[in-house]
């Protein structure tokens, strides 16, 4: 009984938030409804002007699912980054225009995060540029994707005063191989019941979908109860024990490759 007993305090004490986002939503149609209609309070990242982005978003919200923006950013690979992305060259108006445009094609955008990104976040004049009219604009979140461990958005962020964390883990640089997303997420939990919370980003394949179809409901039952990002980063804000102090979070560079 006491063992029991003892166990049962252990397993409360453990117990964790965990946000998981998926990104680059707006492309695939069949794909971004089996994110739209995966269990539980999973936040999803769409990117602008994409073809499915709209119809998508306001299912995912009718379904509970928060919305962010995945802002794409100039990366130090040659990729392209579709519609709505910030470059390097551009000027501060140009930055404030694009990211009012991009914003303005998503309904119920809750929050931000960038797609790629390896190259412009690492430019704090820019990233204190973007997060100076993200703060104007009130009301919305921030989280630094970490395309690079070189980021100062995360930074900037927080210097104007603009609610924000980092991802942890990524879910899916291997998206063909469920055992790795299965052990990714494990990785994910266990910094979140060392630190109570993580966020981690996966993508929308059908592995990864798969995986979270099946492990989702599995979280309470393993002592992590799954949040949305704004729910998660206000926790953050009032635990300073949650910082980033006291284990160090997978640095793992995006492949950037995403479309």
């Amino acid at each position: 009984m006491l063992l029991a007993a003892v166990c049962a305090l252990f397993a409360q004490a453990r117990a964790a938030d965990i946000s998981i986002i998926i990104d680059d939503v707006g492309y695939d149609h069949p794909l971004g409804l089996m994110a739209a209609e995966l269990p539980g309070s999973v936040t999803l990242a769409f990117l602008p002007d994409t073809p499915f982005a709209v119809p998508l978003a306001r299912l995912a919200y009718r379904n509970g699912k928060q919305i962010m923006l995945h802002l794409p950013m100039q990366s130090l690979e040659p990729h392209p980054l579709g519609p709505g992305g910030l470059t390097l060259d551009m000027t501060r108006d140009e930055i404030r225009r694009t990211l009012l445009a991009d914003l303005a094609s998503l309904p119920h955008v809750a929050g931000i995060n960038n797609h790629m990104g390896s190259l412009l976040t690492q430019n704090a004049g820019d990233m204190a540029w973007l997060m100076h009219d993200i703060g104007r604009i009130g009301g919305l979140f921030f989280v630094d994707s970490l395309t690079t461990p070189r980021s100062a958005a995360l930074e900037e962020a927080r210097r104007a005063g603009i609610p924000s964390a980092a991802r942890d883990i990524f879910l899916d640089d291997v998206h063909d191989d469920p055992a790795y997303v299965d052990r990714q997420l494990d990785k994910a939990l266990a910094i979140a019941r060392v630190r109570g919370s993580a966020i981690v980003i996966g993508h929308p394949y059908a592995t990864t979908l798969a995986v979270l179809r099946r492990r989702i409901p599995q979280l309470a039952a393993e002592g992590v109860k799954l949040v949305t990002v704004s729910a998660l980063i206000h926790d953050r804000k009032g635990h300073l024990m949650h910082a980033r102090a006291g284990i160090v979070s997978e640095s793992l560079r995006e492949p950037d490759t995403r479309p």
